[in-house]
């Protein structure tokens, strides 16, 4: 195996096994939530009061609950359209030279297939945790999935932007 060979294969494990974390984290904390909390039949839990909430939602949609039909082809879409995104996000880490990047994109990918393993398992994603604050009461609730894509974006565009990380042109 050449070096170059290896060096790829590097970046796989290296983003596959932290996507893995990442799935697993997510997967746990859901477990925890409906299983040994039972949040589905309490609904709502105060974690902190006045500010973190554990809020039991269903979302059949994609953010805030957007697209939630429940019909069945758009299950399949919704299972398949992040799937596709992480395949591309891999295959573009993997050209990427910085592995703070490919831990962004691991995180993104780890994310996106906690929520897929959701659609899979339940028929929707289970989000449980809520941010209210001053006052103002925050409809919607998210997950550790969630917040990982979210993390996993903003480094990436931050991070590629701050730092001369540069794709390899020649494979």
């Amino acid at each position: 195996m050449n070096s170059h060979s290896k060096s790829k294969l590097d970046k796989i494990l290296v983003i596959l096994t932290f996507s893995i974390i990442i799935l697993v984290l997510d997967q746990l904390s859901k477990l925890y939530v409906l299983h040994i909390l039972d949040l589905s039949n309490k609904l709502i839990m105060v974690a902190i009061p006045g500010f973190v909430y554990l809020k039991m939602a269903w979302n059949e949609g994609i953010n805030f609950g957007l697209f939630a039909s429940g019909s069945y082809n758009t299950k399949i879409i919704l299972i398949a359209f992040p799937t596709i995104i992480c395949l591309a996000v891999l295959f573009w880490a993997i050209r990427q030279t910085d592995y703070l990047i490919h831990l962004f994109a691991a995180s993104i990918i780890g994310g996106a297939f906690g929520n897929v393993l959701d659609r899979i398992v339940y028929g929707a994603v289970v989000d449980f945790l809520n941010i209210t604050c001053c006052g103002i009461q925050n409809p919607y609730s998210f997950n550790v999935a969630d917040v990982s894509i979210f993390l996993g974006a903003v480094g990436i565009i931050f991070y590629s932007n701050t730092s001369n990380n540069k794709s390899d042109i020649v494979s």
